[in-house]
Parts: C-alpha cells; structure tokens; sequence
C-alpha cells in the first residue's frame, strides 16, 4: 500500500532540511547496532550515513521503484556492501526478514500514512528484544516546508508525549 503524497520535496531541498549525521548522533546510532531496518528510505539520505555507522546491514525499503533507486545507486557511489534496498510494498508484504531479527528499525518522516499504528506494530516485529525502534517525523507548522497536511500529521492523543 503506498504511503498518501507527504508532499516531499525534490532531493537537493531535501538535503538541506535534514541533517542526517547529526539526527543520527543525536538518536545514538552507532556501531552497537548489527542489522537494521529502514522503512521508506526515500533518496536514501538516512541510509548511507547509516551504512557507515553500523556494524551489519541495512535493509532500506521502499514502495517507489524511484526512490529505491536514488538509494540503491548513493549506496554504491558510497561504495557500501551493507545497504540491501528493495522496492516493496512492507506493509502488504512484509520485510522477508525472520520476527525479532534487527537490532533496529527505522521509519522517518512515515507516519502519515493511513494506519501509523499498524505501521509501528509491523517495524516493532521485525526488533529483537531490547532492541531500537526509531521514529522521527514532520512538525507541520508554517515555518516547517513541505511535510504532510495537517490532516495527515495527527498523532493519536495517547501516542503525543507525555501521555
């Protein structure tokens, strides 16, 4: 199932709202990870960095043949044997990884889709115990370009921190 229009921009605007080594240092991962997953990896901004940093693999998906692409070809400009990207439909599919296998899992800027809390259940069951799920996503405001609508950035009461 495709993920409703986040209204993301094109790759070079993109880049320069997110600083991906810095969110990665500032969310702790680092090599005490092995494997790890990423759902919605896009032009693959998180997963190179997190290539390098990793001790395993990373397992990047996505349902736009495009972006899996983009990824697939950073990955080998970067020249990392680590980055597995497939174009898949996970929550249709699943991830073809063993329940409880990854170290981690990691849905960033995601959760506007139809069913977040089905998304986070599926990206929870592929995280062994003790393991990381990671989640970040838009603040939708005026200052904040691109993102999903208002609409489609509503968190469920009991999901908003500090309940």
């Amino acid at each position: 199932m495709k993920v409703r229009d986040s209204g993301m921009p094109e790759e070079v605007q993109w880049e320069r709202l997110l600083d991906a080594e810095l969110i990665l240092d500032r969310l702790g991962i680092g090599e005490d990870l092995r494997d790890v997953a990423e759902l919605g990896c896009g032009y693959g901004t998180f997963t190179v960095p997190l290539g390098r940093r990793i001790r395993g693999t990373v397992y990047a998906y996505d349902v736009d043949e495009a972006m899996a692409a983009r990824t697939r070809e950073r990955a080998v400009g970067a020249r990392l044997t680590n980055v597995v990207v497939e174009c898949q439909d996970v929550l249709a599919e699943g991830f073809g990884l063993q329940p409880r296998s990854l170290d981690g899992c990691l849905l960033f800027n995601i959760l506007h889709h139809e069913d977040p809390i089905g998304m986070l259940a599926l990206a929870a069951s592929v995280v062994r115990p003790g393991g990381r799920l990671v989640v970040i996503h838009w603040r939708y405001d005026r200052a904040t370009p691109g993102g999903p609508t208002s609409r489609c950035a509503r968190v469920p009461a009991r999901l908003r921190r500090g309940r």
